[in-house]
């Protein structure tokens, strides 16, 4: 196989393996391309050259437990070596922060990445079978391409899903540990507002037959978040591509205003997002789609592993609090190394 994508939706009990037998995945550079394409999507934060958006061309699929499946198929063999970026999360907050402080942004999504170098023997297929037992209520995903590399989520977040005329999106933000009678800060109440404000306004502009429904908690995994879901019906001939140009990235992963704060990001933040915080899934897929936004994340290397985290700041960001926001996010993923969940 030269490049395939393992998923398993929030709460199935199977998992689909798509197969592109031949030649390399399509390669775009906007998600106004993706009307008219139909397959699995890997699309990186900021698409570029070096990390364009991907489609996988489903030339075999494939849905079956996870045990059949890893046991059923020749695997590419591990890629690329990691390597050690530094990184002062002390300094991009200070930077972040002051723009917040001085009002040339309502918000801005700061992120940094860690390495853990590989010391057991697991296999790629061995993680993704852990991801699924541990978390049932997340995509769980598991991509490899040559342009890409290795990459696995496990991200509860959907930025577009929906089959025919009824489609759906949701508004997550807000982060706290899980635990029974949440009490929610107004700042994590504050970012999901403009989340949810931020997509009723780009809706707007494909549809005005849409809902959003009440704001609850969600939980993900050993984490909880605050979301409101949207549902929505396109008219005939919408193009599924120029909404997702208008929905990606929403501030729960860039900031307000986008086009500034994504500008800042690209600019400023040290570290290079790749396909950390854009979106994957299977688009048009018998004519379903389930894209969500690449959350908790890894990039698998033959010598370790490269794990993000991102959280959302505003004026009032503490930045001890923020430093372990990221921290508890980056358990996910590190739990799965690990095999402590």
């Amino acid at each position: 196989m030269s490049s395939f994508a393992l998923f398993r939706l929030p709460y199935a009990q199977e998992c689909t393996l798509i197969e592109q037998t031949s030649g390399e995945p399509v390669e775009l550079m906007s998600c106004a391309e993706l009307t008219g394409q139909q397959g699995f999507v890997l699309a990186p934060f900021a698409p570029s050259t070096e990390h364009p958006i991907l489609v996988l061309r489903p030339d075999n699929v494939t849905t079956a437990s996870v045990e059949s499946l890893v046991g059923g198929a020749e695997w590419p063999e591990w890629a690329g070596v990691l390597k050690t970026s530094p990184s002062n999360y002390h300094l991009d907050f200070t930077h972040f922060h002051a723009h917040l402080l001085n009002g040339d942004f309502q918000k801005l999504v700061l992120s940094r990445s860690i390495t853990i170098e590989k010391t057991g023997a697991e296999t790629p297929l061995q993680l993704f079978q852990r991801a699924c037992a541990c978390y049932p209520r997340m995509l769980i995903s598991l991509v490899c391409t040559p342009k890409s590399g290795w990459w696995l989520a496990a991200t509860p977040e959907i930025l577009l899903a929906g089959e025919g005329n009824e489609w759906q999106t949701i508004a997550l933000a807000g982060t706290m540990k899980y635990e029974e009678h949440l009490q929610w800060s107004e700042k994590n109440v504050q970012e999901q507002r403009y989340v949810a404000a931020y997509i009723t306004h780009q809706l707007e502009q494909f549809t005005n037959n849409f809902t959003e429904g009440e704001l609850c908690t969600a939980r993900a995994g050993h984490l909880a978040h605050l979301r409101s879901d949207f549902r929505f019906s396109l008219p005939e001939g919408a193009s599924v591509g120029e909404l997702l140009q208008a929905l990606h990235p929403t501030p729960a992963v860039c900031g307000l205003p986008k086009h500034e704060a994504f500008r800042f990001i690209l600019q400023h933040e040290e570290h290079d997002r790749s396909y950390y915080s854009g979106f994957m899934g299977p688009l048009l897929l018998e004519g379903k789609t389930h894209l969500f936004v690449t959350l908790r994340c890894m990039q698998l290397f033959a010598n370790g592993y490269r794990l993000y985290a991102g959280g959302g700041l505003l004026r009032d960001s503490i930045e001890e609090q923020e430093w372990q926001e990221t921290e508890t996010k980056l358990d996910t993923m590190r739990h799965i190394i690990y095999n402590n969940v």
